[in-house]
């Protein structure tokens, strides 16, 4: 599978269902040839008209990425800081 295929996959969270968005990037250590992760986007924080709010990019472990699938990317990452969805606000 090519980085591209991987970018056109839906990243699921395992724990709860909730669709964390396509790949926008991997992180990689080109020194030893790993991937180290994978970044998706985070939630916008405006409700402008285009969209003028900035995300912040979530890095997704490797090691928290459960299964490659040919429509979607499992990972667990309930526990993680920042995906700790529990104090959010639901609109």
């Amino acid at each position: 599978m090519r980085v591209s295929d991987l970018r056109l996959l839906d990243v699921v969270n395992v724990k709860d269902g909730r669709r964390l968005g396509p790949i926008k990037d991997l992180d990689l250590d080109l020194e030893r040839g790993v991937v180290k992760g994978i970044i998706v986007p985070g939630p916008s924080k405006s409700w402008g008209l285009f969209g003028g709010g900035k995300t912040e990019d979530y890095i997704i472990p490797w090691d928290r990425v459960k299964k490659i699938g040919v429509d979607v990317i499992l990972v667990d990452v309930n526990d993680l800081p920042e995906f700790n969805l529990e104090n959010e606000d639901r609109r």
